[in-house]
C-alpha cells in the first residue's frame, strides 16, 4: 500500500509541501508537514521532505528512511531504505521558513486550491454581474508603465528552488491537469448538487462548455454600485467597465463635459471639465455605497476623540459545547529488541547488514544516482565523529568538544552526505543545527539565521565538497562572512578529506538520554529564527512512535519526494488509475516544536471514508465550529489528519492569554503532552517556558495534567472518535475586528480568481500591519510582465470583492510587484517578514497599489456635532466666560509713552522725510548689498527728498496726474522703489508697489502685474529701464494685451528740476498707500493704508523694537506687501536708523549673503522670511565651519525676527538657531511676527520683554476647536511657539468666528484686533467691499459691543503666562494656530493643512513636500518625491496609513508629483488652491495619482 502522507490543511487536501515529511520528523511545524510520504512495500514510494528539518526516525525496525527523517528513520532500527527522488536544483537549502513562512506558499501552485473554494468564488463573483465598475483606475505617468513592465525579469523560481525556472516549475498547470479541471467541478456541481467535490483542479478556465460561460460571467463582474451615479467617464453605459486614464500633459484642452462636471467649481467658481475631477467623481459615488455596518459604542481615547470600539455581535455564533477532554493516542508498545538509541540502531544495522541499502538518492527521471548501504554510513559516520573531535583546532584546545553546536550547510541534492554528517554528529555527542545553503551575503531571513548561529556558539559548519565550492568567496577566496553571521571555520565531510580514525578509537555509544540530540531553527511571525532543542530521548521516542503508527517493518521501503512538482492533481488524476486507492493517502500535523503531532494509518476496512468537515467560514472567524449546510460560499472544507501519536496526550486551548481548556466546539491551539516534543528555545527561557510547558487549565482553574503539554503552533479541534482537524496556524492568525481570519485561506481565495493570467500562483503574500488600533489585511503578490495595467486592476477590483464575500472582511491594501522581486526564502517561497518590513519602510517598490481604507476602516471616530452656544447673559459676569478670565490683551499704550519722538509731531511721512533732510542731510538711511556682499548704493536723507521731489516733477509734467491718482511702482528689491514711494507722496499720488515679472518666466508672472495694475485702477506704471523694455517684448506681448496698459515711466531717465511745490495732503486720514498681495487660498486683495495708519505703524515698530537714528538694522524680505514693505521703505525715514537691504533673491547666488552682513555691519536687530531662513539652514548646513574661519559672528544680534503671516514654523526656528548656535547666535533671538491682511504687524519680538515661549497642545482637542495643553513628548502632541509680543496700541481678543462671542483665556478662536494702525479697509474693483467689510469693522455679539475690532482671519488663543513684561504686569501670549480659510472641516473637525503635511513629510525619506487641500469631502494629498519613480507606489500606503493613525482622515487622494511642482509665494507660504486648482484641469503631470477606496 502507498500511503502519501499529505498535511491536509485549511483547505482540505491542499498539501503543504515539505511539510509532509512532517510526518516523520520532529518536524517543524513548517516544514514538516507539507510533506508527501508514501510507502510501498517493496516498490519505492515518496517521501518529500526538507532534509534540514525534522530529524528523526524509526529506531525500530530496519527500514529504510526517509531522508533526516527519512535519514534518521532509516536507522532506526529498522533497516529501511529511503531513496530520494532527488531533483537537480540549485545549491540551495531548505528554508528558512518553515513553519511560518506558508513554505508552500512559495512555491506549491495546488497547495492553496480546493474546488469548493474556487467554485465558491466563481459564483460569489457572478453575483455582481451586470453592476457597474465604479472604481476609478490610478493614473500613472506613462514612464512608469514602460518601466515597470519591461523590466529586464527573469519567471520567479516558483520551482521551489529547482534549476529549470520557468517550465512548468512556475506552476502553469500541465495540460492533464488543466483538462480534468474547471470541467469537472462544474459538471459535477450541476449533476449532483454537490460543493465538496474533491478533485484537485487548476483554476484555469480553459475548459469548455460550463467553464467557458464561467469565465464569461467573471468578465463581466464590476463592483457593485448602489447609488448608480451619472456615467462619469467618457464611455457609454455599454462598457460598463473602463474608466479613462488622463493622458498626462500640460497642455491645457477642451474636455468633454463630464457628468457632474457642472456641479463641481473651482475656488473662483469656474466650472471644472477635467477628467481628474471625473475620476474624483466616481470616487465620491463610489464610496456613497453602504458599507459594513459602523460599529456602535465608543470609548474615548484620552477624553478627547472618540475612536468606536468594536462591540460583540449579538447574534455572533458562540461555543455551546461541554468543555473537552485531553485525548490520549494509543500506548507506545514495547518491543524487547529495539534499540536503546539511536546510535545503537545505526551500530546495530551497520554491522549486521551492512549491504542493506539505507539511501538511494534519485535523479530527475527517477534513475538511482547513488546508493548509501548501511555499512558505509556506520563508517563514514564514526569517521566524521573522529575528525569532529580530533583534527579541528589543537590537541590542547580541539575547536569542538561533545556538547558544542555546529552547523550543517548541505544542499538539498545531497542528502547521503546531510545523514552521513548528521549521524558522525550524533556519534560526536555534538549537536547538529542544520540550516539551509546562504547563497549570497543579503538571503532574505539569513541575518536571523546568523543571531541564531551566533547565539547558540557555534565555529564551525559541516559541508559537502560541492556546496563549499558553491559558497560566495572573496577576492583570496575565503568565503567571506555573510551579514549578521558569527565566523565559522567550513569544515568538508567528504570521506577522501577525513583523516581515518585510530584502530582503537570508537565513539563512545550510551542510551538516549536528556542531552540535546540536534536544534532545528524556526523562522517566527515577525521575522526572527529560534531554535528548537530535541533531546535524544526525544528523538528515539519519536521515531518510535513513527514506526508503531505507520507498522514499519525491516526491508520496507520510502520513496521522499523531495519537491513535489507534480501536485495533488498528479495523485489523484495519474496515480488512481495506477490502483492508487483514495485511503491510502495519509495526511499528518506536525510542527518545530512538537514534532509530528498526529498522523492518519491506513486502515483495513476501505469502506470507511475519512473525516471530513465542512465549516462555516463566518463560524470560524469567531473560533466556532458550525457545520454549515445552508450557505455553502463560504465555507472551509476539512479533512482530518488522523489520531494522537501512541503515547502522548492532546488538548485544544484558547490562543489568547491563559491556556483554558476550549469547548468541543471551539477552535484553539492543539497542546500535546508527550516524550516525543522538543525540549526548548535555545537559550531562551522566557519564550521555552511559553511555549514547552504550558499547563492548561479546566475552567474551574484546575490544571488537567502535573506534566507540562508543548504549544503545536498549529489552531484547529479534536472531532469525533478523537479524530484531529487542523484548520489553520497561529502564525497565519490575523485578528480584524475581533474576528480570525487565516492568511492560507485568503491566498487560497485570491488565487480562486483566475490569478494565472495575471498574477504568479503561490507568489502572493498576506499578512496585517496595524493601523489605528486594528489590523489591516495587505495582500501583496507578484505580476506577470505581459498583464496589461487594466487587466492588473479589474483582477485587483475582483479579489477585493471575492475576499470581501467570502471572508467578510476587507483588504486594506493590496499591491502587485514586478515578477521575482519579492524577498525569497532559501526554497524559493516569499519571506513573508521580509515582505511587511519593506511593505512598513517603504521599499517594497510595486507597481499597482489599491488602497481601500474607506472600506475598512469602520472605527473612526463619530464625525462632530456642533453643540449649540450658551446665550450671552448666563456667561457674562464681569470679565468672565463661564469661569473663565476673557481672552483679551494688548501691548504697551501709545499715549502712555514719554519719549523724545521727533518724528511723533509730523502727521505724515513725507514732512518726516523733508525735516530730515533739512536736520541731518548727510545721515544715510538705506545701504542696499550686492550678492558679493559689496555696497551695491546708498541714500542718505538729502538724497532721498532730492530724488524723491524730480520724481514728483516728473509724475506731475510727463504723467499729468492729479491728486489721489493710482501709481503701480513696478522696481526689483532696490533704492529706486524707495525714491519713487516718496516721489508719490511728495506729488500726492498713491503709490502701490508689485512686485515686477521675472524675465525666465512671463507667461506666468506678468499677468499678474497686470492684474493688480488694472483691480487697483493705476493711472500710471513706473519702473526702471530694463524692466520697461520687458514690459514692451515680444515675450511680454505673447503673455498679455500690451495695447492696455496705462502709460509707463521710466525713472531712469529724471528732469533736472523740482516740481513747483510739494503736496500736503488735508486730512491724515486720506489713502497714504494701497497693499496688493494675493493670499495663500489664491485671493488678490488690496489694503487701503491711511496716512495716520502709516505713522502709528511706523511709531509702534520703533517703539517695540527701539530703533533710533545711530542704530543699524538688516532687512532681507521682499519690499512689496506688508510688514516687509514697511520695514525696507517707511521705517528707517521714521525712526532715523540705517537700514542694510539685502534682496532675498541674491540669497539663490550666495547663501551666506545675509548672514556676513549682519556680522559685517555688527547689526543688532534683523528681518528675514521664512524662505532666507530656510535656504540658509539647507544652503549653510555643511559650511558652519569655514564660515567661522572666515570670521561670520552672530554673537551682537539680539533680535532676529521672521516676518510672517501664518503660524510659527517652529522646526525651522529651531533648526536655524541649532545650525548658527556656534557662530555666537542666541538661541533666544530668534523669534516670529505675526501680520495679516487686516493689520499688517500685530505682534513683533521686540529687544525687552520675556522671551517668546513654546506650549504643547493636544492637536486632537484642536479639531474640536478646544486648546488642550499638553506636556512636551505626549502622544499627538503639537508645539506651538508664541508669535511675538504684541506691538504698542495693539489690544486683541479671541472671538468665536461663528457667533462672534468673547472667548475664555486658553479657548481657541478668532483673533481680533483694534489697533491704529489697522488697515481702512479693502480696495477692490469687483465691488463685494459689502462681504468683506465685516473684516475692519466687526462688533461683539456681546459683552463690550461699542468697540470696532478688524478680524484677521485667523485662529488662535491667548494665554496669561506666569512672566512679566517691562510694566511689571504679567506677560499674555499669543498662539496663532492657522488661518480659517486654509482649514479644511472634514467629518466635523477643523483640520489644519500643515498638520496633515507634517506627518506626510515625515514618513519617507523620499517625500520632499507635501500639500493637501479638500475636494468634495474628500482629502487629496499631494507629495514631492526625490528619487526614483519607481518609489511612487511605496508612498501611497504609507501617506494613507500616517493620516489615519496620526489624524483619524481616510486619504481620498494621493498624488506623487516631481519637485517643485507645490507653488510657494514669496512668502515661502504654499498656495493649496493654486495646486488644487492645477490637479482638477489636469496640468501637474503627476507620476502617480492613486484613488483610495
Amino acid at each position: 500500500d502507498l500511503f502519501v502522507f499529505m498535511h491536509i490543511f485549511d483547505k482540505g487536501y491542499e498539501k503543504k509541501r515539505s511539510k509532509l515529511l512532517g510526518a516523520y520528523l520532529p518536524h517543524p511545524p513548517g516544514k514538516s508537514p507539507n510533506s508527501h510520504l508514501t510507502f510501498k512495500r517493496s516498490q519505492s514510494a515518496f517521501v518529500p521532505t526538507d532534509f534540514k528539518h525534522g530529524y528523526v526516525i524509526n529506531e525500530s525496525l530496519a527500514e529504510t528512511v526517509i531522508v533526516i527523517v527519512p535519514l534518521l528513520l532509516s536507522l532506526c532500527p529498522l533497516g529501511l531504505e529511503a531513496s530520494m527522488a532527488h531533483e537537480r536544483r540549485p545549491l540551495m537549502a531548505p528554508s528558512a521558513s518553515r513553519y511560518h513562512r506558508r513554505r508552500s506558499s512559495g512555491t506549491r501552485d495546488e497547495r492553496y486550491r480546493s474546488d469548493v473554494h474556487t467554485e465558491a468564488v466563481q459564483a460569489a463573483l457572478a453575483k455582481h454581474k451586470e453592476r457597474k465598475m465604479a472604481v476609478p483606475m490610478p493614473s500613472k505617468r506613462r514612464s512608469l508603465v514602460v518601466q515597470t513592465s519591461m523590466d529586464a525579469y527573469t519567471p520567479p523560481d516558483t520551482s521551489s528552488g529547482s534549476e529549470e525556472e520557468g517550465g512548468q516549475g512556475e506552476g502553469t498547470p500541465t495540460s492533464s491537469q488543466g483538462s480534468i479541471s474547471m470541467e469537472h467541478w462544474i459538471t459535477r456541481a450541476i449533476h449532483q448538487g454537490s460543493t465538496t467535490s474533491s478533485s484537485s483542479s487548476s483554476t484555469q478556465s480553459g475548459g469548455s462548455g460550463a467553464a467557458g460561460r464561467l469565465a464569461d460571467v467573471l468578465a463581466q463582474t464590476h463592483v457593485e454600485n448602489h447609488s448608480a451615479p451619472p456615467d462619469v467617464t467618457t464611455y457609454t453605459s455599454e462598457h460598463p467597465v473602463q474608466v479613462e486614464r488622463p493622458q498626462v500633459s500640460t497642455v491645457p484642452r477642451t474636455t468633454p463635459k463630464y457628468g457632474n462636471a457642472e456641479l463641481m467649481e473651482t475656488g473662483d467658481g469656474v466650472p471644472v471639465s477635467s477628467r481628474v475631477s471625473a475620476k474624483i467623481q466616481q470616487l465620491v459615488n463610489t464610496l456613497k455605497q453602504p458599507r459594513r455596518p459602523p460599529l456602535r459604542e465608543f470609548f474615548v481615547d484620552d477624553f478627547e476623540e472618540l475612536l468606536e470600539v468594536q462591540q460583540p455581535d449579538p447574534n455572533q455564533p458562540r461555543p455551546e459545547g461541554s468543555q473537552m477532554v485531553a485525548i490520549r493516542g494509543e500506548p507506545l508498545g514495547v518491543v524487547t529488541n529495539w534499540p536503546p538509541s539511536l546510535e545503537a540502531a545505526l551500530q546495530r544495522w551497520g554491522t549486521i547488514s551492512p549491504k542493506a541499502p539505507c539511501l538511494t538518492t534519485m535523479d530527475t527521471n527517477g534513475k538511482p544516482l547513488y546508493v548509501l548501504t548501511y555499512g558505509k554510513l556506520w563508517s563514514r559516520s564514526i569517521k566524521v565523529a573522529y575528525n569532529i573531535l580530533h583534527k579541528l583546532g589543537t590537541k590542547q584546545e580541539p575547536m569542538v568538544r561533545p556538547g558544542d553546536r555546529v552547523a550543517l550547510v548541505f544542499p538539498n541534492n545531497d542528502p547521503a552526505a546531510f545523514m552521513v554528517a548528521f549521524y558522525g554528529c550524533l556519534l560526536a555527542e555534538v549537536v547538529p543545527v542544520p540550516i539551509e545553503v546562504p547563497l549570497t551575503r543579503k538571503d532574505a531571513g539569513s541575518q536571523q539565521i546568523g543571531f541564531l548561529l551566533g547565539s547558540c556558539g557555534v565555529t564551525v559548519a559541516l559541508t559537502s565538497d560541492a556546496c563549499h565550492k558553491g559558497l560566495p568567496k572573496g577576492p583570496t577566496g575565503e568565503i567571506p562572512q555573510f551579514k549578521g553571521w558569527p565566523k565559522l571555520l567550513w569544515f568538508v565531510t567528504e570521506s577522501k578529506h577525513l583523516s581515518k580514525p585510530p584502530r582503537d578509537w570508537f565513539p563512545h555509544i550510551k542510551d538516549a538520554n536528556n542531552d540535546t540530540a540536534y536544534i532545528e531553527y524556526k523562522t517566527c511571525k515577525d521575522g526572527s529564527v529560534l531554535g528548537v532543542t530535541v533531546t535524544r530521548i526525544a528523538l528515539l521516542t519519536h521515531c518510535q512512535a513513527l514506526t508503531q503508527s505507520c507498522g514499519y517493518t525491516e526491508a520496507e521501503i520510502i520513496v521522499n519526494v523531495l519537491d513535489f512538482k507534480k501536485d495533488v492533481g498528479l495523485w489523484h488524476g495519474i496515480l488512481t488509475s495506477k490502483g492508487l486507492r483514495p485511503e491510502v493517502i495519509c495526511p499528518c500535523a506536525s510542527s518545530a516544536e512538537a514534532l509530528t503531532v498526529a498522523i492518519r494509518r491506513p486502515t483495513d476496512d476501505s469502506n470507511q471514508p475519512p473525516g471530513r468537515g465542512v465549516l462555516s467560514m463566518q463560524g470560524l472567524s469567531y473560533g466556532v465550529i458550525r457545520v454549515d449546510s445552508e450557505e455553502r460560499l463560504s465555507v472551509l472544507t476539512v479533512q482530518d489528519v488522523g489520531t494522537v501519536m501512541p503515547g502522548a496526550l492532546m488538548c485544544v486551548v484558547k490562543p489568547e492569554g491563559v491556556p483554558q481548556l476550549c469547548r468541543t466546539d471551539e477552535i484553539g491551539e492543539l497542546c500535546v503532552c508527550s516524550i516525543a516534543t522538543g525540549m526548548s528555545y535555545y537559550g531562551l527561557s522566557g519564550m521555552t517556558k511559553n511555549t514547552f510547558e504550558v499547563f492548561p487549565m479546566t475552567s474551574s482553574g484546575a490544571p488537567i495534567s502535573e506534566y507540562p503539554f508543548t504549544r503545536t503552533g498549529l489552531l484547529g479541534f479534536i472531532g469525533p472518535g478523537g479524530l484531529v482537524f487542523v484548520s489553520g496556524k497561529m502564525d497565519g492568525l490575523m485578528v480584524v475586528s475581533g474576528r480570525r481570519h487565516n492568511a492560507d485561506d485568503i491566498v487560497a481565495t485570491a488565487l480562486a480568481v483566475e490569478p494565472m493570467k495575471f498574477v504568479y500562483r503561490g507568489r502572493i503574500a498576506v499578512f496585517s500591519v496595524t493601523v489605528l488600533h486594528d489590523e489591516r489585511i495587505v495582500v501583496v503578490a507578484e505580476q506577470r510582465p505581459d498583464s496589461t495595467e487594466e487587466d492588473s486592476f479589474q483582477w485587483m477590483s475582483r479579489v477585493l470583492q471575492a475576499i470581501d464575500s467570502i471572508h467578510n472582511v476587507g483588504v486594506f491594501c493590496l499591491a502587485l510587484v514586478p515578477a521575482n522581486t519579492l524577498p525569497k526564502t532559501p526554497l524559493g517561497g516569499i519571506h513573508l517578514s521580509e515582505t511587511k518590513q519593506l511593505f512598513l519602510e517603504g521599499s517594497l517598490h510595486p507597481c499597482n497599489v489599491l488602497m481601500c481604507p474607506h472600506t475598512c476602516v469602520t472605527n473612526l471616530p463619530k464625525p462632530r456635532q456642533k453643540q449649540p452656544e450658551i446665550g450671552p447673559a448666563s456667561v457674562m459676569v464681569g470679565n468672565l466666560v463661564s469661569g473663565k478670565r476673557i481672552a483679551q490683551a494688548s501691548g504697551r499704550d501709545l499715549g502712555q509713552i514719554e519719549d523724545n519722538d521727533q518724528a511723533r509731531k509730523f502727521l505724515f511721512l513725507s514732512e518726516v522725510l523733508q525735516w530730515r533732510a533739512q536736520t541731518t542731510p548727510d545721515h544715510v538711511l538705506f545701504t542696499l548689498l550686492s550678492s558679493r556682499g559689496t555696497v551695491l548704493s546708498s541714500l542718505t536723507c538729502l538724497q532721498l527728498h532730492k530724488r524723491a521731489e524730480k520724481i514728483a516733477a516728473m509724475l506731475m509734467e510727463r504723467g499729468h496726474l492729479q491728486d489721489g491718482d493710482h501709481v503701480a511702482l513696478v522696481y526689483p528689491p532696490g533704492i529706486d522703489l524707495i525714491a519713487a514711494f516718496y516721489g508719490c507722496l511728495y506729488a500726492g499720488c498713491v503709490p502701490i508697489t508689485v512686485r515686477p515679472p521675472h524675465p525666465q518666466n512671463i507667461a506666468t508672472t506678468l499677468p499678474t502685474v497686470k492684474m493688480i495694475v488694472e483691480v487697483s485702477r493705476s493711472a500710471c506704471v513706473m519702473t526702471s529701464q530694463v524692466i520697461c523694455k520687458l514690459l514692451k517684448s515680444k515675450e511680454a506681448s505673447a503673455a498679455v494685451d500690451v495695447r492696455s496698459w496705462p502709460p509707463v515711466l521710466d525713472t531712469d531717465d529724471l528732469p533736472k528740476k523740482k516740481p513747483p511745490q510739494l503736496y500736503k495732503p488735508s486730512n491724515p486720514d486720506t489713502l497714504a498707500y494701497l497693499d496688493f498681495s494675493v493670499s495663500t487660498t489664491g485671493m488678490l486683495a488690496g489694503v487701503k493704508m491711511s496716512h495716520t495708519a502709516t505713522s502709528a505703524f511706523c511709531r509702534s515698530i520703533k517703539l517695540q523694537c527701539e530703533l533710533y537714528p545711530s542704530r543699524e538694522v538688516a532687512i532681507c524680505l521682499d519690499p512689496y506687501c506688508g510688514l516687509g514693505f514697511v520695514l525696507w521703505c517707511l521705517c528707517s525715514v521714521y525712526s532715523g536708523h540705517q537700514s542694510i537691504l539685502i534682496p532675498p533673491s541674491e540669497l539663490e547666488v550666495n547663501p551666506a549673503l545675509w548672514l556676513l552682513a549682519v556680522s559685517q555691519f555688527r547689526v543688532r536687530d534683523t528681518f528675514c522670511s521664512y524662505s532666507v531662513m530656510e535656504l540658509c539652514t539647507k544652503g549653510l548646513g555643511l559650511q558652519t565651519e569655514s564660515l567661522k574661519s572666515r570670521g561670520l559672528d552672530l554673537s551682537r544680534v539680539r533680535t532676529c525676527v521672521v516676518v510672517a503671516e501664518e503660524r510659527p514654523r517652529i522646526a525651522l526656528t529651531q533648526s536655524f538657531s541649532k545650525l548658527f548656535k556656534d557662530l555666537g547666535l542666541h538661541p533666544r533671538a530668534v523669534s516670529t511676527s505675526f501680520g495679516c491682511r487686516v493689520n499688517l504687524a500685530i505682534c513683533l519680538q521686540g529687544t525687552s520683554g520675556p522671551d517668546p515661549t513654546t506650549v504643547f497642545v493636544d492637536m486632537r482637542a484642536l479639531r474640536h476647536d478646544r486648546v488642550r495643553l499638553v506636556e512636551r513628548g505626549s502622544p499627538h502632541s503639537l508645539p506651538l511657539m508664541e508669535s511675538g509680543k504684541i506691538l504698542p496700541g495693539v489690544r486683541i481678543i479671541i472671538a468665536n468666528p461663528e457667533t462672534k462671542g468673547p472667548l475664555g483665556d486658553s479657548h481657541l478662536g478668532e483673533i481680533w484686533v483694534h489697533c491704529g494702525h489697522n488697515g481702512s479697509g479693502y480696495f477692490t474693483v469687483y465691488g463685494d467691499e459689502a462681504l468683506q467689510s465685516d473684516h475692519f469693522n466687526s462688533h461683539l455679539s456681546f459683552g463690550d459691543t461699542q468697540t470696532v475690532w478688524a478680524r484677521t482671519g485667523y485662529l488662535g488663543f491667548l494665554r496669561r503666562t506666569e512672566l512679566t513684561d517691562a510694566s511689571g504686569e504679567r506677560h499674555d501670549a499669543l498662539y496663532v494656530v492657522g488661518a480659517l480659510d486654509e482649514a479644511m472641516e472634514l467629518r466635523g473637525m477643523r483640520y489644519h493643512p500643515i498638520d496633515i503635511e507634517t506627518s506626510v513629510i515625515r514618513t519617507h525619506k523620499s517625500i520632499m513636500e507635501c500639500a493637501v487641500f479638500p475636494w468634495t469631502n474628500l482629502l487629496v494629498v499631494v507629495v514631492e518625491l526625490e528619487g526614483s519613480e519607481q518609489e511612487a507606489l511605496d508612498l501611497v500606503p504609507l501617506v494613507t496609513n500616517a493620516v489615519l493613525e496620526e489624524h483619524y482622515l481616510i486619504v481620498g487622494v494621493v498624488v506623487v508629483v516631481d519637485i517643485g511642482v507645490i507653488p510657494i509665494n514669496s512668502r515661502g507660504e504654499k498656495q493649496r488652491m493654486h495646486l488644487r486648482d492645477g490637479f482638477l484641469a489636469d496640468q501637474l503631470d503627476p507620476i502617480y495619482v492613486a484613488y483610495n477606496m
